[in-house]
């Protein structure tokens, strides 16, 4: 399994709207709203790398209110 966070930026006044719109998506575990550069985060989880492109590329940036996202990748060293 595969676990990333997605860092967020949205237009001014959508994070509320844009995380709540993120958390209803399969894969997505969390979505909040933060303070700081970026408006969500959101901790995904897919099978595989491409299954984890498609969720971020087809389904998260998709959202309405969207900017750009940033996606870390977990890595258990």
């Amino acid at each position: 399994m595969v676990q990333a966070y997605i860092l967020i930026q949205t237009e001014v006044g959508k994070a509320a709207s844009v995380a709540e719109a993120i958390r209803q998506i399969d894969g997505v575990a969390l979505a909040e709203d933060l303070t700081g550069p970026y408006d969500c985060i959101a901790r995904v989880e897919s099978d595989n790398v491409d299954d984890l492109g498609k969720l971020v590329i087809a389904k998260i940036q998709d959202v309405d209110g969207i900017t750009r996202t940033q996606t870390c990748i977990v890595v258990h060293v």
